[in-house]
């Protein structure tokens, strides 16, 4: 029998509420998971690396939106190597546009987080498009 470690759940918790938090626009949780220094690539940044939380800031505070919004990550696979964690999966995000209709957007994700004082904070991530 395999025995999980308890981080991999941790982990995968840590990601649900981060990606809830982008969903609902609620930056008092988001900037809560991520370390002050985070950097990425995103497709919004396209191709430079961003370092900090105040590019992420100005998308927060244009708001949620009127629709809702649902996220579900496919495939997730961690991988937890001392008290770093990389999160790896596809994140689906259901919506309707302008006219009502549902859309659904895919992008390929890695997420890399860093346990200190028993937290785990993120501190990195790469985001594809599609």
């Amino acid at each position: 029998m395999t025995t999980v470690d308890p981080s991999v759940h941790e982990l995968l918790d840590a990601t649900r509420r981060l990606l809830q938090s982008i969903a609902r626009a609620d930056w008092e949780t988001y900037s809560s998971l991520c370390d002050p220094t985070l950097t990425c690539f995103e497709p919004e940044s396209q191709g430079i690396l961003v370092e900090g939380l105040d590019f992420h800031y100005f998308y927060f505070n244009l708001g949620a939106g009127s629709t809702p919004v649902t996220t579900t990550i496919c495939s997730p696979h961690v991988r937890v190597l001392g008290d770093v964690g990389i999160v790896s999966y596809v994140r689906l995000v259901q919506r309707t546009d302008a006219d009502g209709k549902p859309v659904t957007v895919r992008g390929a994700e890695t997420r890399i987080w860093h346990r200190r004082d028993g937290q785990w904070r993120h501190v990195h991530f790469h985001r594809s498009a599609g």
